[in-house]
Formats: C-alpha cells, sequence, structure tokens
C-alpha cells in the first residue's frame, strides 16, 4: 500500500508538470516566433522484488521476481525547433527567420552596485521597430517590443539614418535607402547577428520569448550557440524574410491530445493514492 501511495504521489507531482508546460504552449499559440516545449520523463528507482521459491511451479514460463517502480520524474524539458509558418505583415521592420537561428540582442541593465551592465539574449521574435535613442537623435535604432536593441554581427546596435527606409535582404545584411530618391545608392548599415542553435537543452528561457546562456556556460568553440556566416551557411542554410512574421510552430490539435492523455493518467493516479488510502484507513481500523 505504501509503495503504491509513494509511487502515485511523485508521479501526481510529475504529471503536474507536465500539465504546465502544455498550458504554457497554448497560452502562446499565437506569439510570435514561440517554440513549443516537450518534455520527457525517466523513472526514478526501478528494482526487482525477490518472490518466495514456492512460486517457481512447474509450467511457470517467467522467472522469479517482478519489477518495482517508484513513479517518474521530469528529466529535460527541451525546445522544439520546427519551423512556424511565416505571415505577410507588409511592414519592413517586421523580420522573420526562415531556418534554425536566433536574434542576438542587447539587455541595458544595472547590477546591484548601480554600475550599467550590457546582457546578451536572444529571440526568435522578429516584430521589431525603429524607435528613437534620446543618447542618437539623428538615428533610428532597430529594437524588439520590450525595447532591447538589435546587434549586428559586431555586438553594435542596428541604427538607420533618419528619412532613410531600412532594407534587408535573405543574409540579414541592412541597408538604407530615400524613398524619396530611387537613384541614390543605398546605405550599408551592417548585418543582422544571426546565431545556430546547436544545443538547444542549454538555453535558459528568461520570459518575454527571449532566452540567454546561463552563467559561466562555455560557448567559445560554437557548442551551443553558433555564428551564422558565409561559412557556417551552406548546410541548412539560414535566411530572413522582411516584411513577414513567423508564427508559434504550436500546434493547437496536437497540444489539446496531449492534453488529455495526461490528464487521464492524473486522474488514474489520483484514484491510486485514494485506494491506497483506503486500505490503510481499513488496516488501522481493524480490531482484534
Amino acid at each position: 500500500m505504501n509503495h503504491s501511495l509513494i509511487n502515485s504521489m511523485v508521479t501526481l507531482q510529475t504529471l503536474q508538470q507536465k500539465l504546465d508546460i502544455i498550458a504554457n504552449n497554448i497560452a502562446n499559440v499565437n506569439t510570435n516566433g514561440y517554440k513549443r516545449k516537450e518534455a520527457t520523463f525517466e523513472d526514478i528507482l526501478t528494482n526487482i522484488k525477490d518472490q518466495p521459491k514456492g512460486f517457481q511451479k512447474e509450467g511457470r514460463l517467467s522467472p522469479l521476481g517482478f519489477n518495482q517502480g517508484w513513479g517518474a520524474k521530469l528529466s529535460q524539458v527541451q525546445l522544439t525547433l520546427d519551423q512556424g509558418t511565416l505571415a505577410n505583415s507588409g511592414v519592413s521592420t517586421d523580420l522573420a527567420i526562415e531556418g534554425n537561428a536566433l536574434y542576438e540582442v542587447s539587455l541595458n541593465t544595472v547590477d546591484a552596485a548601480g554600475n550599467p551592465v550590457n546582457k546578451t539574449l536572444y529571440t526568435r521574435d522578429g516584430n521589431f521597430s525603429l524607435s528613437v535613442n534620446p543618447a542618437d537623435t539623428d538615428n533610428l535604432y532597430l529594437q524588439t517590443k520590450e525595447g532591447h536593441f538589435v546587434n549586428d554581427v559586431n555586438g553594435h546596435p542596428i541604427k538607420i539614418p533618419k528619412d532613410l527606409q531600412m532594407v534587408v535582404d535573405d543574409k540579414g545584411n541592412v541597408t538604407a535607402s530615400n524613398p524619396k530618391d530611387s537613384g541614390a545608392v543605398p546605405i550599408a548599415i551592417g548585418q543582422l547577428k544571426l546565431v545556430r542553435i546547436v544545443r538547444p537543452q542549454y538555453l535558459e528561457q528568461v520570459g518575454d520569448n527571449l532566452y540567454s546562456l546561463p552563467n559561466g556556460t562555455n560557448n567559445a568553440n560554437g557548442q551551443i550557440l553558433q555564428d551564422v556566416n558565409n561559412g557556417s551557411n551552406l548546410e541548412n542554410p539560414v535566411a530572413v524574410r522582411q516584411g513577414y512574421l513567423e508564427q508559434s510552430n504550436v500546434n493547437l490539435s496536437d497540444e489539446m491530445t496531449e492534453l488529455l492523455m495526461v490528464q487521464r493518467a492524473f486522474q488514474l493516479s489520483s484514484r491510486a493514492v485514494t485506494s491506497s488510502d483506503s486500505m490503510m484507513n481499513l488496516a488501522n481500523n481493524l480490531r482484534g
């Protein structure tokens, strides 16, 4: 009875975590660039329970002993990097990634001592805008909807001179052209910093559809994130589509199907807890 109770309670906690992951996927079904999460499980402990030698009868095919488990635990939550649908927005600052990559953005914050700190983050959401920077009123800076600067390959913010229009090609090269003078030579601005995801399980989600590398993580040789450039973009190429937004890769019907399966498993474990409690109650109330 105790074994059944422990097994069911441990599994209930794990199923609750799975429900939270599914709920988060469903809540972000309309979030631009969102990548669904997928959970994997593993047994906490499995051993073989011995049986008396008297169980060994003539004609018995199975060996003595039976597997005894103690529930399951959530072993890993991983991003699913399937491509989302590209929707035409017609806005020049909307940029969608086609392929396995993330934009690099900068978060300007302060540390505990009040000193300015520049933190590097990554996102798949290309819903950008050109905004005024009070420190540089001659240019417009490409920013996320949260106000983070979008970086170029040198780690500098992408900035467009005022009164000029931003143009981005499929390789992420950014130029500025004069919409009033079609004969003017476009001004080269830079190239968007794109990083390919090598090991998504190491990415840490920090909210607002942003990711970061955990503190102390060594990515010097591109073990987790690899810079996308002309040399590394030959196999499984990455392209940027201006005027498009990538939709979430969450399939609502699949999530609802998985939700029903988890709910049924949760219901079964709940009944096992109730049954174990009832049996222990009967045993405690026995009278000699």
